[in-house]
Order: C-alpha cells, then sequence, then structure tokens
C-alpha cells in the first residue's frame, strides 16, 4: 500500500499556524535592532530571564517579543563573538517597547557551547576535544531537504550514494566508511544499522539548533560505531526558539520541501515544540538515457516533536518524538507499483516506518545526576527487482551520568545500557529450523577527568569498559592535552583507541541474490584503532568587524581486526571473520573562516588523506576514498537592498571504483569532480526571506565520464547472462564484457543542472 500526503494539504497546516500565532497576539510587545558599530548582528538568541519567552533575531538583526504581559523583566541578548547583553525592563499594559541593542565584540565569546567532545556543556575554545560546529545560517546556504545531503559543504565529511537505484547511502568522515560515523540526534545514539541509511532523511531542518562533528574515535564516550568520528544533530531548546517558522522550496526537476516548526506555551512551565518536514519528488528523469531513473522518487513524511517542562533548581527535562514515513522507488522508466517483485519491470521499492523517542531528565537531588533515554523501532519493506528484504531493527538506549567538580578536577562518570534487536527475512538471522532475531546486551561504564593544570594547560583522562556477550569485556582509553597559547589561539593533542563490533546484517545488495547460511568465526574480535589528531585553532576579531578562524589537524588511525562479511569465498555463505592486515586513515585538513567589514565571508577546507589497507602482503587503496577534497562557501551582504549573495561547493579527487571484471570497460578510477552552487536571499520583506538560485551550475553528473553508470541496465534481471559449470559469467556477443546487472558504481549524485525558489 502507497501513502501520500497531498502537498495542499500540509501547506494548510502552515496556514492554520500562522493563523493561531496571528489571531492570540496582543498590544503589548518589545521590538528593536541588534547593532555592533554601525553593523546589524544577526541571529542573536533574545530571552526573558526566569520565563520560557524567547525568539531569535533575523538575519537583518532585528527582533520582536509580542504576546507579553505587564511586569518586571530582565532581558538578555547573547551572540557569538559578543559580551553578553542584560538590561531590566518594566513593561505596562499595551506597551509597544522600542528597544536597540549595542553589542561589544569579545575574543573571549567568540565560541559556540558544544557538549560532543566531552558530553559536558564547554565553550569549543575550552573543550579539549576539537568540535566543529555548524549553524542554521550555515545550512541554510544551500537549502536541501535533509541532513545527509547539507554536510556535502563540510570539509572531510562526504556523504556517499551507494546505489544508482535506491540512492541509498552513507557518510564518510575523513574517508572512513559509514558504520565508522556514530549519528546522534541531541546526543542520543538513535541513528546506526538501517537507520544510518535511511533514518537521516527527514529531520526537519528549521528544528536544528547545531551540528556538531568530531573526527577521530570517540569509543570511550559513545562506545562501538564511533570510530571514524561523529555527527550530533541538536534541536533547539523550546523556550528560545521562534513561535513560527517556515520554509518551503522547488527545483526545477519538480522537487518539493516543506519544513514548518513552532513553539507553543502551554502553561507557565511546559513549551511545545512542533516540527514538520514533507518532501515529494514524482517526476521520473532519464537524462543519461539508460532507461533507469537518475535519481529515487521519493515521498516522505516527518513530524517531530520536543516537550520542555521547567522544574524548580532549575533542573532539565525534555522528552522528544519523531516519526518517519517514506516510500521511494527507482528502477526503469516503465516501472509501477503493480510490477513490484515481479520479473518483467525491474524497480527498487522501499516502504520505510521508523519511530523515535528520546529524552533528558535531572534526578531531584543535590548531586548533578542525569538520565537520558532513547529508543527506535525502524521497520524496512523493501523489493530489489524479485528480492523481497523485510526488517526490524530496534535500538534501546539509557544513559546515567554524574558531572561533579572538585577545585582543578572536572569529573564525569556513568554507566549506559544498550539494547539492539535486529530480524529480517534473510539467512542472517534464521537457520534450517527456525527464525533467530539478532538481540544484544551492551552494559558500559565510563570515567572522565578533565584536570585543570594553570591558567594555560587542561589535561584529560578517559577510559570506557563495555561488555558484549560475543566479544566480552572491550577498554577503550583516551588521553586530551589542551595548551592555551594565548586567548584566540589554542593547541590540541588527542590520542586514544576505539572499536566497533559485527552488526550482522543491515541492507546489502550482495547478500539478497539467494539463500546463504551465516558463517561466524569463533574466535571473532571486535575491529579496534588507535589514533593521534594534532589541532591547532587561532580565532581574530577585530573592532572595524574582521574576523578569522584558522584551523587545522593532523590525524592518523590504524585500524586492526577489521570485520567484513566476505560473500565471495563460497557462494552459499555469508562468512564474518577477521581480516589479517590493517587499514591506515592518516592526513591533514585546515579550514578557514573568514569575515571581512564590508560583508564578505569565506569558508573555506580542504582534507589531503590517504586511507589504504593491507592484507596478505598487499596494500591497496580503499575504494570510494578520495585523496583530497575541498570545500567553499563564500558569502556577500548587499545591505542596501537587502540582498545576500551564497556561492557554495566542493571539489573531490580521484576514486578507487568498484569493477565487476578484467574486461569491464568503465575506468578504475573516477575523475576529480565539483559540485558547486549559488543563492540570492532577499530580505526586505517584514518576516520573510525569499531565496532562489541554480544547484549544480557546472551540470556534472558520473555519466559524463563513462561509457555506462549501471552494468547491464538492458538486462536487470541477467536473463541474457551465460555461466560456466565454475558459476563464472561468460563473454558474449550480447554480453562482451562478462558483465552482470549492477547499480554500485557509484560515486557522485546523477542529478544535474536544476534552478530552485524559496520562501522562508
Amino acid at each position: 500500500m502507497r501513502y501520500h500526503w497531498p502537498s495542499k494539504y500540509l501547506f494548510l497546516v502552515s496556514f492554520v499556524l500562522c493563523s493561531y500565532f496571528q489571531g492570540h497576539s496582543q498590544e503589548s510587545s518589545i521590538y528593536g535592532t541588534i547593532y555592533a558599530g554601525n553593523e546589524a548582528v544577526p541571529f542573536v538568541n533574545i530571552r526573558l530571564k526566569n520565563t520560557d519567552i524567547g525568539t531569535s533575531g533575523k538575519a537583518d538583526g532585528t527582533y520582536i517579543l509580542e504576546d507579553l504581559q505587564p511586569g518586571k523583566y530582565q532581558l538578555i541578548a547573547s551572540a557569538i563573538g559578543f559580551e553578553g547583553f542584560r538590561t531590566e525592563i518594566n513593561l505596562t499594559e499595551n506597551q509597544n517597547l522600542k528597544l536597540d541593542i549595542e553589542l561589544i565584540p569579545s575574543v573571549e565569546n567568540l565560541d559556540d557551547i558544544v557538549v560532543s567532545g566531552t558530553l559536558k556543556p564547554v565553550r569549543r575554545l575550552a573543550s579539549p576535544v576539537p568540535v566543529e560546529v555548524y549553524s542554521p545560517a550555515f545550512l541554510s546556504k544551500n537549502p536541501t531537504p535533509n541532513v545527509f545531503e547539507s554536510l556535502a559543504n563540510v570539509n572531510g565529511v562526504r556523504p556517499q550514494v551507494n546505489c544508482n537505484v535506491c540512492n541509498t547511502g552513507d557518510i564518510h568522515i575523513n574517508g572512513l566508511e559509514g558504520p565508522y560515523t556514530l549519528v546522534l540526534i541531541d546526543g542520543m545514539p538513535i541513528i546506526s544499522g538501517l537507520g544510518t541509511v535511511y533514518g537521516l532523511s527527514g529531520i526537519p531542518n528549521s528544528l536544528i539548533s547545531q551540528v556538531e562533528v568530531v573526527k577521530g574515535p570517540a569509543s570511550s564516550l559513545y562506545g562501538s560505531e564511533a570510530v571514524g568520528g561523529l555527527i550530533n544533530v541538536i534541536t533547539k531548546h523550546p523556550p528560545e526558539a521562534p513561535e513560527l517558522e517556515v520554509d518551503g522550496f522547488m527545483t526545477g526537476w519538480g522537487e518539493y520541501n516543506l519544513d514548518v516548526g513552532s513553539k507553543i506555551a502551554l502553561g507557565d512551565k511546559t513549551t511545545l515544540l512542533l516540527g514538520l518536514n514533507y518532501f515529494n519528488y514524482n517526476i521520473p528523469i532519464d537524462n543519461n538515457n539508460d532507461n533507469f531513473t537518475d535519481v529515487t522518487l521519493q515521498n516522505r513524511i516527518s513530524l517531530f516533536q520536543k516537550w520542555n517542562f521547567q522544574r524548580s533548581n532549575q533542573r532539565v527535562f525534555s522528552l522528544a518524538g519523531r516519526y518517519l514515513y517514506e516510500d521511494r522507488w527507482g528502477g526503469e522508466m516503465q516501472w509501477t507499483p503493480e510490477f513490484r517483485g515481479g520479473d518483467q519491470i525491474y524497480g527498487e521499492s522501499i516502504y520505510t516506518n521508523r519511530w523515535e523517542i528520546l529524552g533528558k531528565y535531572q534526578l531531584p537531588v543535590d548531586e548533578p545526576l542525569m538520565l537520558s533515554f532513547s529508543y527506535t523501532n525502524h521497520n524496512q519493506n523493501s523489493v530489489y527487482g524479485t528480492t523481497t528484504y523485510l526488517a526490524d531493527q530496534r535500538i534501546g538506549f539509557g544513559q546515567l551520568t554524574w558531572g561533579p567538580t572538585f577545585k582543578s578536577h572536572d569529573l564525569l562518570l556513568g554507566t549506559s545500557l544498550r539494547y539492539n534487536y535486529y530480524d529480517d527475512n534473510t539467512p542472517a538471522t534464521s537457520n534450517v529450523n527456525q527464525n533467530e532475531p539478532d538481540k544484544v546486551w551492551i552494559p558500559s561504564l565510563f570515567a572522565q577527568d578533565q584536570i585543570s593544570l594553570g591558567e594555560d594547560h587542561s589535561l584529560l583522562l578517559g577510559s570506557r569498559l563495555d561488555f558484549d556477550q560475543r566479544h566480552g569485556v572491550i577498554f577503550t582509553p583516551r588521553l586530551a592535552y589542551k595548551w592555551k597559547l594565548s586567548d584566540s589561539d589554542m593547541f590540541r593533542l588527542n590520542a586514544g583507541t576505539g572499536f566497533r563490533v559485527v552488526n550482522l546484517f543491515t541492507e546489502d545488495h550482495a547478500a539478497l541474490t539467494g539463500a546463504r547460511e551465516v558463517v561466524i568465526a569463533e574466535a571473532l574480535d571486535p575491529e579496534r584503532s588507535y589514533n593521534v589528531n594534532l589541532n591547532y585553532s587561532k580565532k581574530i576579531y577585530s573592532f572595524n568587524g574582521l574576523y578569522l578562524n584558522l584551523d587545522t589537524s593532523a590525524f592518523y588511525t590504524y585500524f586492526t581486526n577489521r570485520i567484513i562479511p566476505d560473500y565471495e569465498t563460497n557462494t552459499d555463505q555469508i562468512i564474518y571473520d577477521n581480516l589479517d592486515g590493517n587499514s591506515i586513515s592518516r592526513g591533514i585538513s585546515a579550514n578557514i573562516d573568514l569575515a571581512l567589514p564590508n560583508g564578505l565571508k569565506f569558508l573555506v577546507g580542504g582534507t589531503l588523506m590517504d586511507v589504504t589497507s593491507t592484507e596478505n602482503g598487499i596494500k591497496t587503496r580503499q575504494i570510494l576514498t578520495e585523496q583530497f577534497t575541498g570545500t567553499w562557501s563564500i558569502s556577500y551582504a548587499i545591505r542596501s537592498i537587502d540582498l545576500a549573495l551564497d556561492y557554495t561547493g566542493n571539489l573531490y579527487g580521484p576514486m578507487r571504483l568498484p569493477l565487476l571484471g578484467e574486461l569491464d570497460p568503465r575506468s578504475e578510477y573516477s575523475p576529480s569532480w565539483s559540485i558547486q552552487n549559488i543563492q540570492f536571499t532577499y530580505s526586505g520583506l517584514k518576516d520573510f526571506e525569499i531565496y532562489g538560485g541554480i544547484k549544480n551550475i557546472l551540470d556534472w553528473t558520473p555519466a559524463k565520464s563513462a561509457p555506462f553508470i549501471i552494468a547491464r541496465a538492458n538486462d536487470p534481471f541477467d536473463k541474457n547472462v551465460t555461466y560456466d559449470s565454475n558459476g563464472n559469467v561468460v563473454a558474449t556477443p550480447d554480453n562482451p564484457y562478462a558483465l552482470t546487472f549492477d547499480p554500485t558504481y557509484v560515486y557522485g549524485p546523477n542529478q544535474g543542472i536544476r534552478a530552485f525558489a524559496g520562501l522562508r
């Protein structure tokens, strides 16, 4: 059964929300513009102390607080790079108070508050662990319908599409494959396994406060899967969110995206944050003329809500939930739902049902004890040609932390319990006689101590113990040293280990080709990594408005015991074993963030990397890993006409690609390639922004440098493929390259140039 959510109904939702807030507005308000010198300061956080009333300033520096009752208030304004602002206000009935705010620049406050590096809120400059922070303003420079695509302009982070037909993918950090990246929402590890493939879609961008990226192993805090790094999507704090935020855009390919976020006060102590994301693309396009859709057609809706409850002594209690439904398909241009599962017209059709719940509760005791919890349920109904894949995944997580401070010691002690459940209709979770879902409980203990060694030096020591019934006790220590050379110069050294346990199965086309017996070696050990990272950062801010941030790192990671499913040794088996040899990821990266007084801003990044594997004395480059990457975002604001220009892009070096044999005519390496975009934003209308531009202005696609992308697209069911007695493909006049149908020769998006336009 297919579900459709007509766009008119979703735009009706935003209209009703607008009407609701307009109908409940009152005359009492505080409004004005926020300046620093002669320039407006955008996106400043404004709140009234000891209330749930707050907002964010707009791009032109203006703000407004409405629906206020008479009384005395303390107004607080805060922004990165400026001293905090406070003032007392005595508001009378039906008063519209104009209050312009002058902010004072501060090098000390040129910093974001981050939590991902140490699990405790800390200014990024003071964190011993390097954490990169990306704001909603950064994400909006190239509007996308999901976080997955937004990360394409983050240096060292690359969304990788793994299939030309279904367009599923994962996220690479510093060249390491998707399973080595842990994705969190509000610090909760709810996206893994199947969620890594599909869970990143549908997170409403209007609800994102910031995205934090940590590169390098973080297993001492987060456990398995945080081997290559982590991405933490942090949602807005309900009391400080706007009352209503709507963002809708469409593209020349017929894509429609709607984001709606709103804040509702329910009494004096409860605030509700609501979010909706709807995306629809329903026009098959085949520009490379292989009779297959270039981009998967999608119909997706995601609903999100987050409750914040005020408690005595400012104790924390929040509860959030999200539901996602998606119907996506790709395949031959003639495919329709009645061909689902048949062998006449090839199609890959995927129905996803997913819900998540997560929360934080500070215990009502004098000690700083925080209970965090999450639970996800992911149901997958997929068909690949004639092969059906049905799967259920459930992940439960609970964590209790205690974070006391004693003189020069900032401690974090914690325990967590993770439950993984996985079941599907393949032999990966069954034997000859019965179904055997994969069920794993993993209890953990971790400790961390950040030691102050004087005003300019600090040392962080941490370790974690995980007990996995398949592997026993796993120990992961780490060390971090921070040297503050000055108020704006920082040197960091991080070293530690990471681990990743085997995940029996998520979704792999090779395993869906027939019945297989799962074979797991008796002495299977978790993958281990050993990492060293050197980081130097410098911030410069002058009173004439110039701002410079330089951040550079050198990294080296050594992997042992890599666990890779072997589908080739025996075609009737999936063999899991630790491979002999090692893998190494090493390189250097740098980011430069520059803002000039005339409104011109640059964010430029580059990474050089070398990712190799050595087995049986043979060293090879890792497949689908670039040797260099570059990203940039160049912005210019023409304030006299309320117009902003954003030019964004990325550049990737050659990657080794998967071939099907010695006769495969396609190149073993991709060319260097680049995706570039331009956007114009007009903010001259009160409370509205109009934007538009062009994506992929170079009109680059992988088809421009290959004779074909999908192997045997003319015979997707391999009806005309000839095999010898050993099961090997034989070259024939109809199949001169001895190929079978395969859509995995993919390294970049197949979507060419297109215009877009939107309204916020």
